[in-house]
């Protein structure tokens, strides 16, 4: 995967959640209106200050963030949420 170049964390901003080139939108605002059925161009239109590019990285993020894990420490041991269930 290409370094992800547009998506910012700053604790200043959005408290800290992902957000786009350091705006007041995150990436869970736009994947979650892609989510909801909204277009490209319909979320273009409605945040004139994100490019296509904005949508392409918030998405990549995205994907990137639900293959991670995070391992448990309890009592010594290290533990998957997979091994959790």
């Amino acid at each position: 995967m290409k370094p992800l170049t547009r998506i910012t964390l700053d604790p200043a901003v959005m408290g800290g959640k992902p957000c786009i080139r350091g705006l007041r939108v995150t990436v869970g605002t736009v994947v979650g209106l892609l989510a909801a059925g909204h277009s490209t161009a319909r979320i273009l239109d409605a945040y004139p200050y994100l490019e296509e590019e904005d949508i392409r990285e918030a998405l990549a993020y995205a994907a990137w963030r639900a293959e991670e894990f995070e391992s448990l420490i309890s009592h010594g041991t290290r533990r998957s949420w997979r091994q959790e269930r």
